[in-house]
């Protein structure tokens, strides 16, 4: 077997690689599949598929010869134990971002994350409006104001938790990030989950959900129960968080009718972190 990759196939390769790292993609699985004559529709014999299974894992072990993962750099704040310096560098990282249409559509600053770099409890909107924009920082608007009652009646303080958006620059028209926007943005909110480990996610609003969640589910079908999460790539030693899914606080505003949904949304999620309620928040 030979010892080394064409040169051309080691950087496409490369390439490939270093996309699905951009997009917070680090394993990678292969379902075993029983490969079928084309002509005609019959499965190959025993003998041929172990032929074939000895070829793929030739050439496995070819790219493992060549270390092509080495190609891609780790992200600068793996290996990094505290989140405070971990956010830094990721902060660092994002600069001052050019890697989607947004950038040049108004946008006045980037709109990273606030909060307690430590905390139990992270919430995930889908992106900044006219005043985070403007401020720098997620739900200072109308909706964060409701967030912000949100989290007090569940007896914590806006300082306790951690809040940070899907895309972090304002879309224009406050409309919902498209599909490129968010996969270009998201890995960045991974990372963040990632050196914050939470040990639970409420994500706000269906663009949340079903970008962390990878779903495409309705929001309804969505609610009401826990899913493991954890970002590829993380830490090892972090068994991940519970990630719970609720309206946007902007949806409530237009339909208070579901801010009760909502609490026992927010009451699911106390009960896991063991949060009793402010004594008037629960009658």
């Amino acid at each position: 077997m030979a010892g080394s990759l064409d040169p051309e196939l080691r950087s496409a390769l490369a390439a490939r690689l270093r996309y699905y790292h951009e997009l917070g993609i680090y394993d990678f699985y292969q379902r075993e599949r029983v490969a079928t004559d084309e002509s005609s529709s019959l499965t190959f014999q025993p003998e041929i598929r172990e032929e074939m299974a000895a070829r793929k894992s030739a050439v496995v072990a070819t790219v493992a010869e060549d270390n092509i993962l080495e190609i891609v750099a780790p992200k600068p704040e793996y290996g990094v134990a505290d989140p405070v310096a971990a956010l830094k560098l990721i902060r660092e990282d994002l600069g001052d971002c050019t890697r989607c249409k947004l950038h040049k559509q108004g946008r006045k600053q980037i709109v990273f994350g606030v909060g307690n770099p430590r905390a139990e409890l992270m919430f995930v909107g889908e992106g900044p409006g006219a005043d985070e924009d403007a401020q720098g920082e997620p739900f200072v608007g109308r909706a964060g104001q409701l967030l912000n009652n949100m989290i007090k009646a569940m007896g914590l303080r806006r300082e306790d938790v951690y809040i940070a958006n899907v895309v972090k620059c304002r879309p224009p028209g406050n409309r919902t990030p498209e599909p490129d926007e968010c996969e270009t943005c998201s890995p960045f909110l991974m990372r963040q989950i990632a050196a914050i480990k939470p040990k639970v996610v409420v994500a706000l609003g269906a663009t949340a959900a079903r970008n962390l969640l990878a779903m495409n589910s309705s929001l309804g079908d969505l609610r009401g129960r826990f899913y493991d999460f954890k970002p590829a790539g993380s830490d090892s030693g972090w068994s991940g968080a519970r990630l719970a899914v609720t309206y946007h606080p902007a949806y409530l505003l237009r339909d208070p009718r579901q801010k009760g949904e909502a609490w026992k949304d927010l009451q699911m999620v106390m009960k896991y972190l063991g949060i009793e309620p402010p004594r008037k928040a629960a009658e």
